[in-house]
């Protein structure tokens, strides 16, 4: 379906991008930038901004120019012909409803599994072999207000690559997704930000960081302030403020992380690939990988 084909082009050209733009992203922070450009949320803000009303599904007669679907019920209604909420019905099991091998021995997650098997955001793909035992208790076709939003957008992307082409889908793409503003340093996590970047150094032949004290104010009062830089040599990596000395060291390190890995090579040497047949082709940057601690 045009959905089916607008998915795909979405998540190509949402990745290209960021991968081409951003190619030190570490694979979890590639995962939500992806889904927080054109995921589901994302897509139903979308239709919400274009002005498309969404209605329930009517009976034979058909409204042009609106969302109609049929509704899921929340979880917590009851099920027909039951005492029990839909979510507590022992049909709705949805462990089991994964493309995952092995599933029912629920193995732990890792990246490169979710890599693999996964769908472009990292979450599980739907399994229609078994999840139908699990969707029993929900009438035909009825789906969330998100996810009927999320298939239009994407049969809208679909329907413009089949009638208009490429160029002009990626120029579509370009004006309703990539202008988004996406602060991508916000979607950053460390646990052992330090170690990370001793490693990292250790790794790109630097010298090991230092942190060292900038300035202060109020060291004895009750808000003290404290500026501290980590370097690696000469080189100052990263510079934050912070309460203490430790939390001041700690973001200051992230703050060094985050600068590595948010790096971007120049406008002018950034080709897509899908841009490959119209610009001339020039190697992309491809890094060696994040830090795995």
């Amino acid at each position: 379906s045009l959905a089916v084909i607008g998915q795909d082009l979405l998540a190509y050209y949402t990745a290209e991008w960021l991968l081409c733009n951003y190619p030190r992203l570490p694979t979890a922070v590639l995962f939500a930038a992806q889904y927080a450009y054109s995921g589901p949320r994302t897509l139903s803000a979308m239709r919400e901004e274009w002005g498309v009303e969404s209605v329930a599904a009517p009976g034979i007669e058909v409204d042009p120019g609106l969302l109609q679907y049929a509704r899921q019920k929340p979880g917590n209604a009851m099920a027909e012909g039951a005492m029990l909420r839909l979510k507590d019905m022992p049909s709705a099991d949805t462990n089991s409803a994964s493309a995952r091998p092995n599933s029912q021995w629920n193995y732990r997650r890792g990246l490169s599994s979710r890599i693999v098997y996964d769908n472009q955001f990292g979450d599980l793909h739907d399994n229609p072999t078994s999840s139908a035992s699990a969707s029993s208790q929900i009438p035909d076709g009825a789906v969330t207000t998100e996810e009927a939003s999320a298939s239009f957008i994407n049969a809208v992307f679909g329907a413009l690559y089949l009638h208009a082409g490429a160029q002009a889908t990626q120029a579509f793409h370009k004006a309703h997704i990539l202008s988004r503003h996406i602060p991508l340093h916000t979607l950053f996590s460390f646990t052992h930000p330090t170690r990370d970047l001793s490693r990292l150094c250790a790794r790109e032949g630097f010298e090991p960081p230092v942190a060292r004290l900038l300035s202060e104010t109020g060291r004895h009062s009750r808000s003290p302030v404290f500026v501290v830089g980590v370097y690696s040599g000469s080189d100052k990596l990263g510079e934050a403020a912070g309460s203490s000395l430790d939390e001041a060291r700690v973001r200051a390190t992230a703050a060094a992380l985050r600068s590595w890995y948010l790096y971007s090579p120049p406008r002018e040497n950034i080709v897509l690939p899908s841009q490959s047949a119209t610009t001339q082709w020039k190697p992309q940057m491809i890094d060696i990988g994040e830090i795995v601690t």
